[in-house]
């Protein structure tokens, strides 16, 4: 599933493309596309004009010239491209927007992704109002997350994956950001240090920051930017994807476990399991 880098490489694509232009014909193509909590088929936005489009975590949106916005989620294979209104269309094209001489089409082989017509309240849509600040936002407040992660009382990994704690973050970036922390993705955030806490925080939003300037990570063509182009951060991943590997630290064999219906990829000698897992 694209997360933070690979969404906010997508936002940065339309904004450039879209922004200024308006809504002239709205085509959906298939049923699933739309999300089942929009307030108002996708089509009834036709004319709008798009004034800038945003992001919180793996949410994107597009601000109109009248109260309501587009929401848009990726999901797990969902892709915004700019294309020519010449150009034919793509096997899984699922929503078509006519901005003029160019489209701005959805195209999600797995149906996961959707778009959703919403009402904002405080500025937001109400589709994330429970996702948290991620580390890019003008809203993100440190303090406020460490103590998040203290109240979680759970797994570490889990707790950076969840969204309503600390948005942007998953499964790639989370693994990438433990192995630098040097922590075990079972260890507790009931029984961590305040600065720990603050030193995983900062390890997600570098190794995110780096994965967003080479475009984010793309492991096959599920996720491409708004021009078709894949990210190239898979070739600096550390533990993310390498089973069987040396870990680029010590050398020691990346291991694999499964963890909350995944993997977690993880050096056994920089991360060492917690005691309460070994006495388990």
């Amino acid at each position: 599933m694209p997360e933070l880098p690979e969404v906010e490489t997508v936002r940065r694509g339309l904004a450039e493309h879209v922004v200024g232009n308006k809504f002239k014909e709205i085509t959906v193509l298939h049923r699933r596309a739309t999300s089942p909590k929009s307030i108002a088929a996708l089509a009834s936005l036709k004319g709008a004009r798009v004034t800038e489009v945003a992001r919180r975590g793996k949410f994107l949106w597009f601000k109109l010239d009248r109260p309501e916005v587009l929401v848009g989620h990726l999901g797990m294979s969902g892709q915004f491209l700019i294309q020519p209104r010449s150009a034919p269309d793509e096997r899984h094209l699922r929503v078509k927007i006519s901005l003029g001489k160019l489209d701005l089409r959805f195209i999600d082989q797995r149906t996961f992704g959707w778009l959703g017509v919403d009402e904002t309240r405080d500025g937001l849509p109400t589709y994330v109002k429970d996702i948290a600040a991620d580390p890019f936002d003008s809203q993100f407040n440190l303090d406020e997350t460490i103590e998040r992660f203290k109240k979680k009382k759970t797994e570490i990994k889990r707790a950076l994956l969840d969204q309503g704690v600390m948005s942007g973050v998953g499964n790639i970036y989370a693994d990438e950001a433990l192995w630098r922390s040097k922590i075990h993705p079972e260890s507790r955030t009931e029984t961590m240090k305040v600065s720990r806490i603050k030193e995983l925080i900062e390890n997600a939003s570098s190794v995110m920051s780096e994965a967003l300037s080479v475009g984010g990570t793309s492991f096959d063509d599920l996720y491409i930017n708004v021009n078709g182009e894949s990210g190239y951060f898979e070739r600096s991943l550390a533990v993310y994807g390498q089973e069987g590997e040396g870990c680029p630290r010590c050398g020691r064999e990346i291991r694999r476990i499964k963890f909350a219906n995944r993997s977690s990829h993880f050096c056994p000698k920089c991360q060492p399991t917690p005691r309460a897992s070994r006495n388990r």
